[in-house]
C-alpha cells in the first residue's frame, strides 16, 4: 500500500484473498501444461488478483505464457524482493507491478529495460493522464508502462457535511472538515502508521501550501538534492496532523491508523459517521458491501456517500491529491525481453485497465478508459471526472533513486503524528540530509 499496495487494501479485499488465490492456482495449472514454449514470470502485489490472473491468461500467446507470481502485500516487501532478485541479475524476473515511487531507483541501476520503437509510443502515448505518466520516464527514456492510477479524494457522509453547514459545491480545507466532524459527532480517517502511507499524507500535505519534501528541480540530483522540508509549507502541514491530533474527530487507532481501519467507521451502528482521504477503491469496496458489516444497511445508505477534491492545506491554494498507482516495468535481465514488453504492453492495454476498473475499482491511467461506456455504468460520472482531474492534477511523491531512504527518514521524525509539532519540519530536514548525505543511519 504502496503506499499505495497497502493503500489499496479493503475489507472486502481481505476477505477475498483465498477464494482468489485458489482461482489463481487453477488459472496457472490450466497454462502451465504447454511445453517448448517460454514462460514470462509476472511478480504482481496482491491488489485485483482474479483480474490480473485473467489478464495473464488473455495476454498470453501462441509464443510464450504468462505466469503470475504473488509478491508479499506490503510496499517494502514488494521493493526489497524484487531488488534482491535484480541485483542478482534473476533472468527469470521477466515483468513486474511495481509501486511508481520505486521506478526511479530500479532504473537509476538499469534495472528495468526501456521501452523503445513502436512500444514505447503504445504504453506511453497523449491518452495517458499527465500523473500517471510521469512515473514512468528516467533519463528521458520510458523504463515502465502506466497499468493503473491512483489518488486519494475525500469521501464523507452527505447528512454528516449537511448537518455541519459545510459548502460541497465548492473547495473544502482540512481545517474545515476536522471542526465539521468534531463539531457534529463525527471523525476524520486518515492513514497515520509508521509507513509509507503516512509520508503519502505529509507530502500531500505540504504540496497543498505549495512547497516540497525536495527540490524538484534537483530531485534526479540523488544525493546532492535540496531538502526543502523545513518550509512555511512544511510547518501548514505540521499543523494539519497537529490540529487533527488534538481534536476530538480522531479516530481512536489515529497513530497506527492504515488505509482500512476507518473503512467500518464510514457507517457506524451509531454516531454520524466520519470524512475520509482514501483511494479510489473505496467506492467499489462500499458498493460491494451494501446490506453486509463494515457498509451501507441499504442502497439509501450507500447514496449517503459523498466525494470531493482533497482537501486542502491552505484556503484557496488548490490541494495536491496524493499519486499512486502501479506501472509494469520489464526485467532488464530477461531472457524473452521482446516478450516480455509485448506482454507488458497487453496488459496494460485500454482493454485491460477497463477490466481492472470496472471488476476490482483499480482506476485507470488513460482518458480514453474514462470516457468509455463500461465505466459509466460502472460509476457516478462526477466521480470519474474526480478520479481523472485528481490524477492529472495531483502530486507526486519525491521522483528520486533514493526515495526509499527519503521515506523512512520522514518517517522517523513525523512519527508519531501525536508529537508533530512546528519543530517537526526543521528536525526532519537535518535528518534527510544526514541520511542522504551518509552521515546518518536509519
Amino acid at each position: 500500500m504502496t503506499a499505495d499496495a497497502a493503500g489499496r487494501a479493503s475489507v472486502k479485499r481481505v476477505w477475498a484473498v483465498a477464494a482468489a488465490s485458489i482461482m489463481i492456482l487453477a488459472g496457472l495449472s490450466a497454462c502451465g501444461g504447454d511445453s517448448g514454449k517460454p514462460t514470462l514470470n509476472w511478480y504482481i502485489n496482491p491488489d485485483g488478483q482474479v483480474t490480473l490472473n485473467q489478464l495473464a491468461k488473455d495476454c498470453s500467446t501462441d509464443e510464450y505464457t504468462i505466469k503470475i507470481q504473488l509478491l508479499p502485500a506490503s510496499a517494502t516487501d514488494q521493493r526489497t524482493q524484487l531488488a534482491r532478485r535484480l541485483a542478482a541479475k534473476d533472468s527469470s524476473t521477466d515483468l513486474m507491478s511495481l509501486d511508481p515511487v520505486f521506478v526511479p531507483e530500479f532504473a537509476n541501476a538499469k534495472w528495468l529495460a526501456p521501452f523503445t520503437g513502436d512500444l514505447k509510443g503504445k504504453v506511453l502515448d497523449d491518452d495517458v493522464l499527465d500523473g500517471a505518466a510521469k512515473t514512468v520516464t528516467w533519463e528521458d527514456k520510458v523504463v515502465a508502462a502506466p497499468q493503473w492510477a491512483n489518488t486519494q479524494v475525500l469521501w464523507y457522509r452527505k447528512s454528516l457535511a449537511e448537518a455541519a453547514g459545510l459548502d460541497t459545491s465548492k473547495p473544502v480545507t482540512w481545517d474545515q472538515i476536522i471542526k465539521a466532524a468534531a463539531d457534529n459527532d463525527g471523525t476524520v480517517g486518515v492513514q497515520a502508521n509508521k509507513y509509507e502511507a503516512y509520508v503519502v499524507w505529509i507530502n500531500a500535505l505540504i504540496q497543498g501550501a505549495g512547497g516540497n519534501i525536495l527540490d524538484p528541480s534537483t530531485v534526479e540530483d540523488g544525493r546532492d538534492a535540496k531538502v526543502t522540508i523545513n518550509s512555511e509549507a512544511g510547518k501548514r502541514a505540521a499543523g494539519v496532523i497537529r490540529e487533527l491530533a488534538r481534536s476530538s474527530a480522531k479516530q481512536p487507532d489515529f497513530t497506527t491508523s492504515n488505509e482500512g481501519t476507518s473503512l467500518g467507521r464510514m457507517y457506524p451502528a451509531k454516531g454520524a459517521g466520519e470524512f475520509m482521504t482514501n483511494w479510489t477503491f473505496v467506492y467499489k469496496n462500499y458498493e460491494g458491501l451494501i446490506g453486509k458489516p463494515g457498509g451501507p444497511a441499504d442502497k439509501e445508505a450507500f447514496s449517503d456517500l459523498g466525494w470531493l477534491r482533497y482537501p486542502e492545506t491552505v484556503a484557496g491554494e488548490a490541494s495536491k491529491p496524493p499519486i499512486g498507482g502501479i506501472d509494469i516495468g520489464v526485467g532488464a535481465y530477461s531472457k524473452h525481453l521482446d516478450f516480455a514488453q509485448q506482454a507488458a504492453a497487453c496488459v496494460t492495454s485500454p482493454k485491460a485497465q477497463t477490466a481492472l476498473a470496472v471488476n476490482e475499482g483499480l482506476m485507470p491511467s488513460r482518458q480514453s478508459v474514462y470516457d468509455s461506456e463500461e465505466l459509466k455504468k460502472a460509476y457516478p460520472p462526477d466521480l470519474l471526472q474526480l478520479f481523472s482531474t485528481s490524477i492529472s492534477e495531483g502530486g507526486p511523491r519525491p521522483k528520486s533513486a533514493f526515495y526509499s531512504q527519503i521515506s523512512s527518514a520522514v518517517q522517523s521524525v513525523w512519527h508519531s503524528p501525536s508529537s508533530v509539532s512546528d519543530r517537526t519540519p526543521k528536525k526532519s530536514a537535518s535528518f534527510l540530509k544526514d541520511v542522504l548525505s551518509g552521515k546518518a543511519l536509519l
